[in-house]
């Protein structure tokens, strides 16, 4: 079992190509400014099994999915099930070039002292590492501060990835989905002062935002 947030497909803003996205509910870690407070919460979201997000994967790569993004939350406050995901996800590829990239807080220190972790990202193509820290803020593809790191760990990762290590967003950096719940979610990395410069527009428009996930309630 896996307790998640969420899952998107197609997802655009994180990692190459249109991928499918699954968000890990539950964060200890808590970095001061991050959007998603709404998957802090471990005994939030809702529990599935792994066999159903491979399941959803199976689809993601039969409409031509590009790969998969694993975030949160933090995913490995779960490692038994993010290494279940990844190493039946990576089985699901066949000959498809489709990589798997996993988003963490967790330095490439702090993984390695901790075996049961580093072996839940085993069969990771790409890590993202690092807390979201605000007071460095970056405009470094697909990372939120500029401490974080891009990680490529495989011949696949490093062929998809190492040109993306130090190029400089370019483009859209948020998407937007509905939520089954009738919410809004965006998904991406956000730049310095988009979430507040989007609520301010919404507000000129006369759409005024409740609980949104980057604000304590």
């Amino acid at each position: 079992m896996a307790r998640i947030n969420a899952t998107h497909f197609p997802v655009t803003v994180l990692g190459p190509g249109r991928r499918l996205g699954v968000w890990f509910q539950g964060c200890p870690l808590a970095c001061a400014g991050c959007m998603s407070r709404h998957t802090w919460d471990p005994e939030g979201g809702r529990e599935v099994t792994v066999a159903h997000l491979l399941g959803l994967w199976r689809r993601a790569l039969a409409a031509g999915a590009d790969g998969l993004t694993v975030s949160g939350g933090e995913p490995l406050t779960q490692p038994a099930a993010l290494a279940a995901l990844l190493a039946g996800a990576a089985g699901e590829r066949d000959e498809a070039p489709a990589d798997l990239l996993v988003y963490t807080g967790y330095t490439e220190g702090e993984l390695a002292a901790d075996p049961a972790r580093e072996a839940a990202v085993r069969d990771a193509d790409a890590l993202i590492t690092g807390r979201y820290v605000a007071a460095r803020p970056t405009d470094l593809a697909w990372r939120g501060s500029a401490n974080q790191r891009l990680l490529p760990r495989t011949p696949l990762g490093a062929a998809r990835y190492a040109p993306h290590r130090e190029r400089r967003a370019a483009g859209r950096t948020l998407q937007a989905a509905p939520r089954d719940d009738d919410a809004l979610a965006l998904i991406g990395v956000p730049r310095p002062g988009q979430l507040a410069a989007l609520e301010a527009r919404l507000r000129a428009a006369g759409t005024a935002l409740t609980r949104p996930s980057w604000r304590a309630e």
